[in-house]
């Protein structure tokens, strides 16, 4: 099939931030008494919007609050890692040339902030290839994944019918926001074990394989 459109979610399939950003909420969340192993956040937070993590402390910790800056200063922390350690996934910058290339509309759809989006593509040198017009965060419609706003609101932007769109995702998460969305979804599944990704269109291991696809 043709698609009119594709849509990559950015942590995890452009940018190799993941591991970084997961780590760190990791540390943080146990350092502010909240136990938490690397393996807890990929599990209960990857792909998701920024008040899931407050979320799912209260209901955990009998209501319990994360501190008024938290999310500014788990920003600052993941920020100074980025500068110092992020790359781009493995074959983004190469896809995301063929993709330009071939004509083929695409876009960002991300449970990150716009300012997280655009540190991330600076540092890895992904930003020529997205002008703000191509950026949609789930700041911009208030509900993350895996609610399907976040597609539908970039489909609608981009002038697309759903239909028409193709999504590539590395989170169930994801995998289930574009599902409802009316989408067709592939799953990357380098770090995601492929079993998690199960509801997706189909799989893959490496970008490589995405030209094929399109």
């Amino acid at each position: 099939m043709r698609y009119d459109l594709v849509i990559f979610d950015n942590d995890g399939v452009l940018v190799d931030s993941e591991p970084l950003s997961n780590r760190l909420l990791a540390d943080y969340l146990t350092e502010l008494g909240f136990p938490t192993t690397i393996e807890d956040s990929y599990r209960d937070f990857m792909g998701a919007a920024a008040h899931t993590v407050h979320d799912v402390i209260a209901e955990r910790y009998a209501g319990a609050k994360l501190p008024a800056t938290f999310d500014e200063d788990f920003h600052a922390r993941v920020f100074a890692s980025f500068r110092e350690r992020l790359t781009p996934v493995a074959g983004a910058p190469e896809l995301l040339t063929w993709v330009r290339e071939q004509g083929i509309r695409y876009c960002v759809a991300s449970s990150a902030h716009h300012e997280w989006i655009r540190t991330a593509h600076s540092v890895t040198g992904l930003r020529p290839f997205f002008s703000d017009d191509l950026l949609f965060s789930a700041q911009d419609v208030g509900r993350g994944k895996p609610e399907p706003d976040l597609f539908l609101h970039a489909a609608e932007r981009m002038g697309v019918a759903p239909a028409r769109c193709v999504v590539f995702e590395d989170s169930p998460l994801g995998v289930a926001a574009a599902r409802a969305a009316g989408m067709d979804v592939y799953g990357y599944a380098a770090l995601t074990p492929r079993q998690r990704l199960s509801g997706a269109t189909g799989l893959i291991d490496d970008l490589g394989q995405v030209p094929a696809l399109l």
